[in-house]
């Protein structure tokens, strides 16, 4: 019996360390000058690898697009309000999917390819990022490919701009 009554209590512990990570957020991004037709939504879900984070966009030239997470939830100024990249830490440029930490930032998420038709879709996970910790801040999306160079990669202007709002918190 006390077999049986430590295997449910196994599988109860599992099963509430899964749903910890079940914090989400999403963006609306919108363009950042009147009349743009950019316009997208990300969403952000914590894992057990990382937060990942999809965005899809439409309304935007062809070719890549740098994207990062930004300090503040606000887009107001074409995108200049929501401030340098989100970095914590004052780790350099990168990929922070590949770099990781102390070699690259939370908010450097490289670039979505846009095609033709104007539209992307890319998700990338970051590693040991919960959404709690950029929660309020905005996404943006850039006009020009990241270029990983220094100190922000060279993307160019801001053409779209969403605040990251949590929608679901962790599992009481």
């Amino acid at each position: 019996m006390n077999r049986w009554a430590l295997m449910v209590v196994g599988i109860g512990i599992v099963a509430q360390a899964a749903t910890a990570f079940a914090e989400t957020g999403t963006v609306q991004l919108q363009g950042t000058v009147q009349g743009s037709t950019v316009q997208g939504q990300a969403t952000l879900t914590d894992t057990t690898e990382g937060l990942q984070v999809t965005v899809k966009v439409s309304g935007v030239a062809p070719g890549s697009h740098g994207w990062h997470i930004h300090q503040f939830g606000t887009c107001g100024d074409a995108g200049n309000a929501a401030g340098g990249h989100y970095n914590p830490e004052g780790a350099p440029h990168g990929f922070f999917p590949k770099d990781g930490p102390g070699k690259a930032h939370p908010g450097d998420m490289g670039n979505i390819e846009v095609k033709p038709d104007g539209s992307g879709e890319t998700t990338v996970t970051l590693p040991g990022v919960p959404v709690s910790s950029v929660a309020g801040r905005a996404i943006i999306l850039h006009e020009k490919a990241d270029d990983f160079g220094q100190p922000t990669g060279n993307a160019g202007g801001r053409i779209g701009c969403g605040p990251i709002v949590l929608t679901k918190g962790p599992a009481t």
